[in-house]
């Protein structure tokens, strides 16, 4: 069975997940070009408050789990695929990273929520809704590749 360290241990790893969603899609709604790019930084620009609250809910409750959310300098980026490209109107590129960043915050999700199981409902519950939210971002970005890769 799992402890409450070792599920705010996780946590911690989905709380940076989300800060580092938040950078890139900030810097990807901004600089992004082209007519085609509209959509895509109205989108992501919605996703970054969105993805803020994630991170949000995420350090409350690992402080509500006696934790500790950790601050900057423990940051260590990982999202290669969402990098801002020197190609501004490569668009593809950026819907293709939003999705494998929506990809690893489900299967982060879905780990705490079996870690969680007989042990901590109450993060549990709140895991399944945010892994919801973010099942719900990752068809919205399937669903923009599939118009643009036609």
């Amino acid at each position: 069975m799992a402890t409450r360290q070792e599920i705010a241990k996780e946590l911690q790893k989905s709380y940076w997940m989300e800060i580092e969603t938040v950078m890139n899609y900030i810097s990807n709604s901004v600089n992004l070009d082209g007519v085609r790019a509209e959509e895509i930084k109205k989108s992501l620009a919605v996703d970054i408050a969105e993805e803020l609250t994630h991170a949000q809910t995420l350090a409350k409750r690992i402080k509500e789990l006696d934790g500790l959310v950790e601050s900057s300098m423990q940051f260590k980026a990982d999202q290669k695929a969402l990098q801002t490209k020197e190609d501004t109107t490569d668009v593809v590129s950026v819907i293709e990273g939003v999705i494998e960043a929506e990809k690893g915050a489900i299967e982060q999700y879905n780990k705490i929520i079996k870690l969680c199981e007989g042990v901590d409902y109450v993060t549990q519950d709140m895991v399944i809704g945010l892994l919801a939210q973010e099942e719900s971002h990752l068809r919205e970005f399937k669903g923009f590749l599939k118009e643009y890769k036609k």
